[in-house]
């Protein structure tokens, strides 16, 4: 295991699994310039680590992320990084899957980071909001689209037009958030829910990812088309043979990520 700490994030690699933690507890974790760059250094990490398999994403001191922080703001700071956007993420999410951890607020940018993220475990007391047009924003941070998306048209739309968040049984119930589990358990929760990812194939997983939210706007016509480009590297694999003979043998696979 090893640790590593930029001056507001924390980064944490075990068993294949990257912990991002946003560590700015005194200021709600609200997104800063440097903490978005760390962000984008352990995502490009992730993706280049053959021996990392999932990330988590998380907050420090039982928040998520309180947004862009408007102090920072005010003096002309913006927490976004080229080609990533805002939070290091937002723009360009990595190839392999990335877990939002969420304990407390997630609010503006800090829930366009969760909205950006694959999968989601929430303690029961999360909430999740965009209140930009309380402050005189819009939720340009993928907010105003990827809402819909995920969240029944109507509710998005209430989140978006009165910048009221919601309960983390409610996104659990809209189909936005994966588990609701007691305060305090987000991360753990996460952690198992990684490590299940993390003991399968990884051109399978990565495959698997790309796929689903590349053909979000195909038809069915087109994704089967279209989805040998992803699937057929995986099929012709060694780790395809490995995962058939581990099977035949009654034993784990021992994959070879080719």
């Amino acid at each position: 295991m090893t640790t590593t700490a930029a001056s507001e994030v924390l980064v944490e690699a075990d068993s294949g699994i990257l912990t991002i933690t946003i560590n700015r507890p005194e200021q709600r974790n609200a997104m800063s310039l440097s903490a978005a760059t760390a962000i984008a250094e352990a995502l490009t990490r992730l993706d280049d680590d053959p021996e990392l398999s999932v990330a988590i994403l998380t907050g420090s001191s039982g928040t998520f992320c309180a947004g862009m922080d408007l102090k920072r703001f005010r003096l002309g700071e913006r927490p976004i990084v080229e080609g990533r956007g805002f939070g290091g993420l937002v723009e360009a999410p990595p190839a392999k899957p990335l877990i939002a951890a969420v304990e407390g607020w997630a609010l503006g940018g800090g829930f366009e980071m969760v909205l950006a993220c694959d999968l989601v475990v929430a303690g029961s007391g999360a909430r999740f909001g965009l209140p930009e047009v309380k402050r005189g924003l819009a939720a340009r941070a993928g907010g105003i689209f990827r809402a819909p998306r995920v969240l029944p048209r109507a509710v998005a739309l209430e989140m978006l037009l009165t910048g009221e968040p919601i309960t983390a049984q409610d996104a659990q119930t809209h189909g936005l958030v994966n588990r609701v589990v007691e305060d305090g358990a987000a991360v753990g929760t996460a952690r198992a829910l990684a490590a299940s990812i993390a003991a399968n194939a990884p051109l399978a997983v990565r495959a698997s990812k790309a796929l689903a939210l590349d053909s979000r706007t195909w038809t069915d016509e087109e994704s089967f088309g279209r989805q040998s480009a992803y699937t057929d590297p995986v099929f012709a694999s060694a780790d395809a043979a490995e995962g058939a003979t581990a099977f035949a043998e009654r034993r784990a696979p021992r994959w070879q990520g080719r």
